[in-house]
């Protein structure tokens, strides 16, 4: 059962309703489908959703140790057909490992970055759809969720019956995690101010996206403000989002020195990406006021 939740103007966001169920408010989409049902081309084909597939795309790094669990969990997702894991310039042997364990492997021969690795599967993905049957949806997920990767399997159905473009996994608390929540609140009050609709976990990083959404999200901000980047652009463009409860585990950063310098430089990533956007925000405004749209001719009586 969903509930509206009021949102502010411009948003294509959605909340979480009380109940953990996914809410939704749809503002008006850009072009011509404005005010037009949530659908796309494929949904139009008689069977499409019978026919839609999935692809979980999972950027890793030195994940030798886990990321065999997350394939094997991965590849029980209803719908999904290809798991990718693109092994961003690890020292040891996670792309062996996920091969071994089913996942089609694409390596960078040095780390590039999560953005990087998340424009390395789309487009690998992209190369593997057919013509004849509609882009697969992708569904990125972190590599050492283990196990516990199937239960990202409740962010697909919202994207599959287009109810929403893109849906982002709550994750529950994770244990020995350490931080303050002073790099999820920066992220959190950088999209409310820019979109209107304020996450509850903005730097949640598994999420399900229609091939239409992703492209129209790149090129995604570097580094650790992928995902902060990623939702201001979406919902700035009219997309619709929403917040999905998932029952995932995955290795949180502690409280010693490689955590604080681990949320050090998210904070630096979010900070850079937020403050990009403000910088094309503010370009825009500055090139409507400039060159104002023509107003029509007069006509003389």
């Amino acid at each position: 059962m969903t509930t509206p939740v009021p949102a502010g103007p411009g948003t294509g966001a959605a909340r979480t309703a009380a109940d953990g169920e996914p809410s939704r408010t749809r503002p008006p989409r850009r072009g011509p489908r404005t005010n037009q049902p949530l659908t796309s081309p494929t949904t139009k084909v008689p069977g499409a959703r019978s026919r839609q597939r999935v692809a979980v795309v999972i950027p890793a790094k030195d994940e030798a140790r886990r990321i065999a669990a997350t394939v094997r969990s991965a590849r029980a997702i209803p719908h999904v057909d290809l798991v990718l894991v693109v092994d961003d310039g690890s020292e040891d042997n996670t792309q062996h490992v996920a091969r071994e364990a089913g996942a089609v492997v694409v390596r960078h021969s040095h780390n590039r970055g999560k953005a990087a690795a998340m424009e390395t599967g789309a487009a690998v993905v992209a190369m593997r759809d057919t013509r004849d049957r509609p882009p697969r949806l992708l569904l990125f997920i972190d590599g050492d969720l283990g196990d516990t990767a199937v239960n990202t399997a409740p962010l697909v159905p919202p994207v599959l019956e287009r109810s929403a473009d893109f849906s982002i996994a709550l994750l529950p608390p994770q244990p020995g995690a350490g931080g303050r929540g002073i790099v999820v609140g920066a992220a959190r009050r950088a999209i409310a101010a820019m979109t209107g609709w304020t996450p509850t976990q903005p730097l949640s990083g598994m999420r399900c996206l229609t091939r239409e959404a992703f492209e129209a999200a790149t090129p995604l901000a570097r580094g650790w403000g992928v995902e902060t980047g990623m939702t201001i652009d979406l919902l700035r463009q009219g997309f619709v989002a929403v917040e999905v409860p998932c029952d995932l585990r995955h290795r949180p950063s502690g409280t010693d020195l490689k955590g604080q310098l681990h949320r050090a430089a998210q904070y630096r990533d979010v900070q850079l990406a937020v403050n990009a956007r403000r910088v094309r925000r503010a370009a825009g405004a500055v090139r409507t006021t400039v060159n104002p749209a023509p107003r029509p001719p007069r006509t003389h009586r």
